[in-house]
């Protein structure tokens, strides 16, 4: 008996029960080279009794590097499963997102294939069987979905997230469940629509984030079931640091452009749906909006932090829709659990394809706020690749709402620290080394200077804005410095619309690399043409 029930109680498709099982008798389900589909968004809603158990069995029996398999998962998942996976070498392909340590350096080492994606994409993409096309079956071979439970005629409650759990149906036809009962059940709070191919896609009529046009459960043929299995390991949900000085005056800029926002009459009162990226910044921002002066806010995002609780409990939040409940493990999980019937009615869980969708995004009027690695001067900005080559964590949902919000915000600190430098890298530059969003995507930038209004300007006037409310003090005059030389150059020779010196423009970037630090001493470089 789990601490919060039995698996008797939660599978109540009781000739389901004929599957059940202990998870050491799946494991011999598994065989190398195998495509897995898991359920899971972020550190919440993944399954951890088989991934554990396999990681296990792969030790005790040193079959590292011989047991390895292609994972198709919504998002990041708990580093207990994946990253210790990658570890013992158990991955071949990933995607579309990742998070840990293990598992980053496997991909940059090239010893794990990743694949990157918008996320709203992946989700319809592994529908259209586009990652399963060149297999025999056609399909993913298993599924290890966690849900809360079962109800009477198969049809599957998901836990603290839903991800791709309707497309793993789909392109499934063995799926094995671990029914969590270390977690409360979440039943009740799910809107699942499980949306068709072209031409037979649907209207997804959502016209507000608690709208609700779908079932609280994800339906399943219960002969697709091949075991289930209890699971009592809780969700390792990733505790974020303290909001710091920077994230706290990031915070006060956006809090002061959206009331001058309201006062131009361009937002209502209680602004539009909030969209907050995953990390320490968009925790940060949304907890300056829990001392703001916006009353009744709403919330269409796909992952909600702990500090959307603050959000909730200041009274300024009304709702909140989202595809995963990620909190954080010893505070944020349990702060829900004890006020569970306060904020379980106003959270709505749905599918990646719901959640990320760009149509519901543009209806909507979403306000989209993400966080990048560097922005340029133009406004592009790259959020996966540090130095244009080692991938961090995947571009996640930021490009789903970055091309199709209400407002489009990037928000980053001016500067990070390196080993040397404690404003070492700047994260406003000449050029973007990697561009995930385009100057076509981007409304507003950012930083704990100041903020950057770009709506409206011409590439040479979003430039002069950006290095001058943005850029750090100490790279603000080696900013401009550069774009002035690369104005006059490329005006002059009459290819002026976005000037850039292609000998030069990374200087800054090289100078890090060789040196630690993104300061220059000037311009000058010396490059050995071919004659």
């Amino acid at each position: 008996m789990g601490k919060f029930g039995t698996l008797e109680e939660r599978v109540r498709c009781q000739f389901l029960m004929n599957k059940v099982m202990k998870v050491e008798d799946t494991l011999d389900m598994f065989k190398d080279g195998m495509n897995l589909g898991w359920s899971g968004f972020t550190p919440a809603g993944y399954p951890k009794a088989i991934p554990i158990a396999l990681a296990d069995y792969v030790e005790e029996n040193n079959l590292q590097g011989k047991m390895r398999f292609n994972l198709f998962i919504g998002a990041s998942v708990g580093a207990e499963t994946e990253d210790r996976w990658a570890q013992l070498d158990m991955i071949d392909r990933r995607w579309p997102y990742q998070t840990g340590r293990n598992i980053a350096k496997a991909i940059n080492e090239g010893r794990i294939r990743m694949g990157d994606k918008h996320l709203s994409l992946f989700a319809q993409d592994l529908a259209y069987g586009y990652y399963t096309k060149d297999t025999k079956s056609g399909k993913l071979d298993v599924a290890i979905i966690e849900v809360s439970g079962v109800t009477e005629d198969g049809a599957l409650i998901p836990s603290a997230s839903v991800g791709v759990i309707p497309e793993l149906i789909q392109t499934c036809d063995n799926i094995i469940l671990e029914v969590n009962t270390a977690m409360p059940s979440f039943e009740g709070m799910h809107d699942i629509m499980v949306l068709h191919a072209p031409p037979h896609r649907e209207i997804i009529g959502i016209t507000k984030a608690n709208s609700r046009i779908g079932m609280q459960c994800v339906p399943c043929d219960p002969s697709k079931i091949v075991a289930i299995v209890e699971s009592e390991y809780t969700d390792k949900g990733r505790a974020l640091s303290g909001a710091d000085e920077g994230s706290i005056a990031i915070a006060g800029h956006l809090l002061s452009f959206f009331e001058d926002e309201v006062k131009a009459g361009r937002l209502p009162h209680n602004l539009l749906p909030l969209q907050s990226g995953v990390g320490s910044i968009a925790n940060a921002v949304v907890g300056g909006l829990a001392k703001g002066p916006f009353y009744d806010l709403s919330v269409y995002t796909e992952v909600l932090q702990d500090g959307m609780l603050d959000l909730f409990d200041s009274g300024r939040l009304s709702y909140a829709s989202s595809c995963s409940l990620s909190l954080s493990e010893h505070e944020g999980m349990p702060r829900f659990i004890e006020k569970r019937e306060f904020y379980q009615d106003k959270i709505i869980l749905r599918p990646l394809s719901i959640s990320n969708n760009p149509e519901v995004a543009r209806r909507l009027g979403v306000i989209a706020m993400n966080t990048p690695i560097e922005i340029d001067m133009y406004g592009h900005a790259n959020s996966t690749l540090v130095g244009g080559t080692r991938i961090v964590n995947g571009i996640g949902g930021s490009g789903d709402f970055l091309r199709s919000g209400f407002l489009k915000i990037m928000h980053t600190p001016s500067v990070r620290p390196t080993k040397t430098d404690p404003t070492g890298i700047s994260c406003i530059v000449p050029h973007a080394q990697h561009i995930d969003h385009t100057e076509h995507d981007l409304d507003v930038v950012v930083t704990e200077q100041g903020l950057a209004d770009l709506r409206g300007l011409s590439p040479r006037d979003r430039a002069h804005s950006i290095i001058n409310n943005c850029a750090h003090p100490d790279y603000a005059d080696i900013l401009n410095e550069y774009f002035n030389m690369a104005e006059k150059d490329c005006l002059a020779r009459g290819v002026g619309h976005e000037p850039q010196l292609w000998d030069c423009v990374f200087k800054m970037q090289l100078n890090l690399a060789k040196n630690g630090t993104m300061k220059i001493k000037d311009w000058d470089v010396k490059l050995d043409l071919c004659e």
